[in-house]
């Protein structure tokens, strides 16, 4: 049996409530839907089969959280990299409409976890969220966006705010202006996804840790999930390993339609009387415009700041120090300022940057490629997953797959990742 896999230290593990425990899966179990991955999409994945009368079991390689969903930022937002304007052009007004409700019904599937489970420790705040242009370039595509929201879509949630506002809200006179969204907010990752995990096993949903699904192999009429441990039989099985489907082979099909992207995040010792106390003050999330974008929010007293750019399979000692000297640029008065945390992250980008929902077979669904957003796209898309399993068609927009797409010249990923990378910070260095 494999060595488990190591805990990842951050700022939400340490400040996290106490850590619920699950068995790992011994002997042999039979269920209706198999579930691989215990992050919000196959949590929420498993609620909505419970739901719908069908007993599931979710079987997790590490421990709840260890994966993206205890280890991203924390931030709640219903966008998609793929902006609706751009839906609008490539599709219809009717595309861009409903890819708009799901970014809306996203965040609502949230609160309502939150709220039916009693996760208070979970921190959710709807404080909106703010994108900072970084040049004159990127504030007029901001304002274009937001006209074409009101006029288009009718959505008056958005708003621009000037330089002077932008110093005002930030505590940074970086930025030339911003676009102001109510929607979205903050919350305690690593609380939600336990507090999930906690509530469903409560409800009596099987749950296994230190689980990891070896093989995946049809019988008969069903489907055999080995583990080292134990074998699972089942009618129907769900994928839900996102950036993390290289860790055995048996998610293999959909890695290859991944390009894992490691994100890295830092975090400052508390603020509260001394320099930087007053920085981001209205407690939203906030995200730059460049194309190797940085974000930033509080956390408490303290301030998280992260951003792409690491590369490898492990941190990186570099990343980290380059995080620090943009974030002491952006934000002088933390010069002073010890940064007592310091982790990293994979994020599931896909070649057409939305994330990908739909079948495998008649017997196995999935859902991957959440680009980076993918706390509450991730958990509406467990709720949808259902419905596939079930044997429904629900309307997601483009997040429907007939097919995986698998991503060219897979070997070479990394390289060719970094060459996209150094093009990206040479576009953002000339301001471009």
């Amino acid at each position: 049996m494999a060595a488990p896999l190591p805990e990842v230290a951050s700022l939400w593990t340490d400040t996290a409530a106490s850590r619920p425990r699950f068995a790992t899966l011994s002997g042999n179990r039979q269920c209706d839907v198999a579930i691989i991955g215990g992050g919000y999409t196959g949590l929420s994945a498993a609620r909505s089969l419970a739901a719908k009368g069908q007993q599931p079991i979710v079987l997790e390689a590490s421990r709840i959280g260890w994966g993206a969903s205890g280890r991203n930022g924390g931030v709640v937002s219903g966008k998609f990299r793929l902006g609706f304007a751009d839906i609008a052009t490539g599709w219809d007004i009717g595309m861009a409409r409903r890819m708009h409700d799901l970014g809306l019904e996203a965040i609502e599937h949230v609160r309502e976890l939150v709220q039916a489970y009693g996760m208070v420790d979970a921190d959710f705040r709807e404080s909106g969220s703010l994108r900072c242009a970084h040049n004159a370039i990127s504030l007029d595509a901001l304002k274009k966006d937001v006209a074409w929201l009101h006029d288009a879509l009718g959505d008056r949630s958005t708003s621009i705010l000037s330089a002077g506002e932008m110093a005002e809200e930030t505590g940074s006179r970086d930025f030339t202006g911003g676009m102001l969204n109510a929607h979205g907010g903050i919350i305690h990752p690593l609380n939600f996804v336990r507090g999930l995990a906690s509530g469903l096993a409560a409800d009596g949903v099987p749950i296994f840790e230190q689980s990891p699904v070896t093989a995946l192999r049809r019988d008969g009429q069903g489907l055999v999930l080995e583990t080292p441990t134990g074998e699972v039989r089942a009618q129907q099985a769900v994928i839900a390993t996102n950036a993390y489907s290289d860790l055995t082979a048996a998610t293999a099909e959909v890695q290859r339609t991944l390009i894992p992207f490691r994100s890295a995040i830092i975090a400052t010792e508390p603020l509260t009387g001394k320099a930087g106390e007053r920085l981001l003050a209205r407690g939203r999330s906030y995200i730059e415009t460049r194309r190797m974008m940085r974000w930033f929010r509080k956390a408490g007293d303290r301030l998280l700041y992260g951003g792409r750019g690491a590369f490898g399979k492990n941190d990186s000692p570099a990343a980290f120090a380059a995080l620090q000297r943009a974030m002491i640029a952006q934000f002088p008065d933390l010069a002073g300022i010890q940064v007592t945390h310091r982790w990293s992250g994979l994020v599931g980008m896909t070649l057409d940057s939305i994330p990908h929902v739909g079948r495998l077979d008649d017997r196995i669904s999935y859902a991957v490629g959440y680009n980076g957003t993918g706390i509450a796209m991730s958990t509406l898309m467990g709720k949808y997953l259902a419905d596939f399993v079930t044997g429904g068609k629900p309307d997601i927009g483009l997040l429907a797959t007939e097919r995986l797409k698998k991503v060219p010249f897979y070997p070479i990923r990394e390289p060719a990742v970094r060459l996209v990378a150094g093009w990206y910070q040479f576009l953002d260095a000339i301001g471009r």
